[in-house]
């Protein structure tokens, strides 16, 4: 009748149909969703033959992914879609992942039952718990495991729709790690159907980046070498890792028979899979790579990087405002909130690394930093001035609009400029001064030498081919260094006390012999809109002349 031909999309002259056409109609439909949730492949691209899909059951009603007409494909099955077919219909479109991201609740599901029953049998052997009470108890905690289950599967799904927003501009990054990952023998890009260099080029060229099905593969192998590299160190045992096990588990198991949760003979892996999680869905899948790329370090120097920064800056606080606005703030809104924070926990992460002795003690960086960090934060947003403060009121705006609350956005927008709490807490520590006078000081300095115009200048260069993107991170480095080390400048000429402006004029009165060619050469770079690598190179070199 017309409703069925109307909900399959065929044509008004059509009468009957065979049961494969019938299925292939099913398949191609102009609907929200297809879902898989049985066995064989269904879907393939229209670059591959039936045979190389190896299901010849099914080849009379398999469909191309460029004939779908679905907005979304979810995969309860496994293979549902070829990886190809995935790859061509998500870059014609089309909404989907992978079936071992759709899938995973069920493994997640599996790996909690098997973990708690593993828990259980050291007290099962001793008597200490019965059999018959702890199925009772395995039976209360169901609802609570398919929290955790969902929690996991929802903070995963929340790193592909952030990837996939990012993936245009991360895509010579991504290249780059997809080879890094190759060479050392972790990846086969040619199984896992990753793209050539060439294409990797093309896509550059045009303005596009790997798609969510290529983005769900390379999440895998990044959690996978992540998880390996953690387990081959000590950080499993350290306590600011071990304490993440306890969340593993049902609140009834670590209350009830909290020694099944602590001494679990499995607790370095679960430790190692939980981190390992955590680190990739919040800092992103090329943290770690970026962090070795830029300046050597290990994946487990990321990790505790992470862990450290994380800490300090409150971030998880953040990390939950953001994930709590679902239903209140549009997705896409959602995940730019989550790239812009992303910006502090790089950089933060590149100063402990770069600043602090390594490796680093997670505790003791944490006990030094979180407070002074913590006494700033909420100062920030008085302390900027002049165009900094614009640029803050212009990104709130901007965020407002996307749909994003004032509240939310405003922390947001104001949490890079944060980053120089460390920076100012370390002057501040080495000066003797109080360390509201130096953060006065500092974003004084900031505004009166133009320092943001420059910092964003650095940030619109286009990340480009490796040292490029490296030369771009040192001119970045070079402006925040500078900046603090005129602030000590001016702190060690100037009397404790007095206003931040008066403390700037007078260094300069003092300096000017030194300050005037600086100055001059930096006018005339921010006055002719110079914003290429040269020209900041220039720039950094200039403001670092104006330190005695």
């Amino acid at each position: 009748n017309d409703e069925i031909r109307g909900a399959l999309g065929v044509a008004d002259d059509v009468t009957d149909m065979t049961p494969t056409d019938l299925i292939k109609a099913i398949l191609t439909a102009p609907v929200d969703l297809v879902y898989n949730g049985g066995i064989g492949t269904y879907i393939k691209s229209s670059a591959e033959s039936h045979a190389d899909v190896g299901d010849k059951a099914n080849d009379a009603v398999r469909v191309d992914g460029a004939d779908l007409r679905a907005k979304i494909v979810g995969e309860g099955g496994n293979l549902g879609v070829t990886q190809r077919g995935r790859i061509e219909f998500a870059r014609n479109g089309g909404r989907i992942n992978t079936d071992a991201i759709d899938n995973s609740g069920g493994v997640d599901a599996s790996d909690h039952e098997v973990n708690i029953k593993i828990g259980f049998a050291p007290l099962l052997a001793d008597g200490t718990i019965t059999e018959s009470a702890r199925n009772d108890l395995l039976a209360e905690m169901t609802d609570d495991v398919a929290r955790l289950v969902l929690a996991d599967n929802i903070a995963q799904n929340r790193l592909l729709g952030v990837s996939r927003q990012s993936a245009p501009s991360m895509l010579p990054v991504y290249a780059r790690q997809i080879e890094a990952l190759t060479e050392a023998g972790h990846l086969d890009r040619d199984i896992e159907f990753l793209p050539t260099p060439a294409e990797l080029d093309r896509r550059a060229a045009a303005g596009e980046g790997l798609a969510s099905p290529e983005l769900a593969v390379m999440i895998a192998y990044t959690k996978a070498k992540l998880t390996a590299d953690m387990l081959a160190s000590d950080l499993p045992e350290r306590s600011a890792f071990r304490t993440r096990l306890p969340d593993y588990f049902p609140p009834a198991m670590r209350e009830r028979v909290p020694r099944a949760v602590h001494e679990h003979p499995l607790a370095r892996e679960i430790v190692t899979t939980m981190t390992a999680n955590h680190v990739v869905n919040r800092a992103g899948i090329t943290f770690a790579f970026r962090l070795g790329e830029e300046i050597a370090a290990s994946a487990t120097d990321a990790i505790r990087a992470f862990q450290v920064v994380t800490e300090v800056f409150e971030l998880e606080s953040l990390a939950q405002a953001i994930d709590a606005a679902d239903h209140d703030v549009p997705a896409g809104c959602q995940d730019r909130l989550t790239l812009l924070t992303r910006r502090l926990l790089d950089r933060a992460a590149r100063w402990f690394l770069s600043n602090r002795p390594q490796p680093l003690d997670e505790a003791e960086e944490i006990a030094r930093y979180r407070s002074p960090v913590g006494r700033l934060l909420p100062l920030v947003p008085e302390l900027l001035r002049g165009v900094e403060r614009e640029n803050v009121a212009a990104e709130v705006a901007a965020l407002v609009a996307d749909g994003a609350t004032p509240r939310l956005a405003e922390r947001v927008a104001h949490s890079l400029y944060t980053y120089a709490a460390l920076d100012i807490a370390d002057a501040a520590d080495a000066s003797g001064r109080d360390l509201l006078e130096v953060a006065e000081l500092y974003f004084a300095l900031s505004a009166h030498l133009d320092f943001d115009r420059f910092l964003t200048a650095v940030s619109n260069l286009d990340r480009g081919e490796r040292w490029h993107a490296l030369a771009r991170q040192a001119v970045r480095d070079d402006f925040y260094q500078s900046l603090i080390l005129i602030t000590a400048d001016v702190l060690s000429t100037t009397q404790i006390g007095a206003p931040a402006d008066e403390k700037i004029t007078q260094w300069e009165d003092q300096n000017a012999s030194r300050l005037t060619r600086a100055r001059a050469t930096l006018s005339q770079i921010s006055h002719a809109g110079a914003a290429d690598l040269a020209a900041l190179s220039v720039a950094a070199r200039e403001m670092r002349a104006m330190i005695r």
